[in-house]
């Protein structure tokens, strides 16, 4: 999987979805991407559907989820 930085990509507003992680400012959050991926759509059906999005962004999203869960765990230890 390619290395991205997600802070370059996802932002968040409290005004905007409810203050959750989204794409570069759009309304697609985190959530969102992460349920498509989870239901065993590809990143090419993500984008074919959400043309807006590259697979930069959805790589960003992984990378966010993995970064949280990482700390979760190191928090609870």
């Amino acid at each position: 999987m390619k290395e991205v930085d997600y802070r370059n990509v996802l932002t968040i507003n409290e005004l905007m979805r409810g203050g959750k992680p989204c794409i570069r400012g759009m309304r697609i959050t985190v959530y969102d991407v992460l349920s498509w991926l989870a239901s065993g759509m590809s990143t090419d059906e993500i984008i074919t559907d959400f043309p807006e999005l590259t697979k930069e962004d959805i790589y960003a999203c992984l990378h966010y989820a993995a970064d949280r869960e990482q700390k979760v765990i190191h928090q609870a230890s």
